[in-house]
């Protein structure tokens, strides 16, 4: 529907004749009807997870911080359909659709301040982390499947007691880590691969 939307606002180029109206008023309608089902579960989503990750952040941090997460739509309005029939003119004027659910965001705050901006590297690495393992559960509680969790060099990023902290945190099914060095205490491997000079060693 977005597609089809963006093409006629392309061919109009930048002028609103009757046709391109009724054309627009169809696509807006249809738009308006998928978009608002996306935009609430998505929103369920975001409401399910937001709790997840400030659990998880919590351990990784001993506590000492907190996250919450919130779904921004990219319109002010009562609706969808209002937002795009106010955004009509400007749309046409740049040919693309301005408003909508492919414009949404997710907010993240830490501590109560935006996360983007008023976070440390070390924060948002523990950040990231929570909402991989939060991830991690959700997709678990929904699918009764417990997906696999890639680890990419993660303890070199992480100070001791962060790093404890996240192996506390790992799924006691399936999880595969990389290393540059060696892993911390109390990772038990059941099995061991060691990459040199392009050869892999079972060990």
């Amino acid at each position: 529907v977005l597609r089809q939307r963006n093409t006629l606002l392309r061919q109009a180029g930048g002028q609103l004749t009757p046709g391109v109206g009724d054309s627009l008023d169809i696509w807006d309608s249809k738009l308006a009807e998928t978009g608002e089902v996306l935009i609430a579960a998505r929103q369920r989503l975001v409401d399910r997870l937001s709790p997840l990750v400030d659990d998880h952040l919590g351990v990784l941090s001993g506590g000492v911080s907190n996250a919450s997460l919130a779904y921004e739509e990219s319109w002010s309005g009562s609706s969808l359909a209002a937002a795009l029939s106010e955004a009509r003119g400007d749309d046409l004027r740049r040919g693309t659709t301005t408003v909508g659910p492919h414009r949404d965001e997710v907010g993240i705050t830490l501590d109560n301040l935006g996360a983007r901006h008023h976070s440390s590297q070390g924060e948002q690495r523990s950040l990231a982390l929570a909402m991989r393992l939060a991830g991690h559960y959700l997709v678990a509680e929904h699918t009764g499947m417990r997906p696999v969790v890639l680890l990419d060099d993660v303890f070199s990023e992480l100070d001791p007691d962060r790093s404890t902290a996240l192996i506390a945190l790992l799924p006691i099914t399936q999880a595969v880590i990389t290393s540059a060095g060696n892993l911390p205490p109390g990772v038990v491997a059941d099995h061991r691969y060691r990459i040199s000079t392009g050869r892999v060693e079972v060990q």
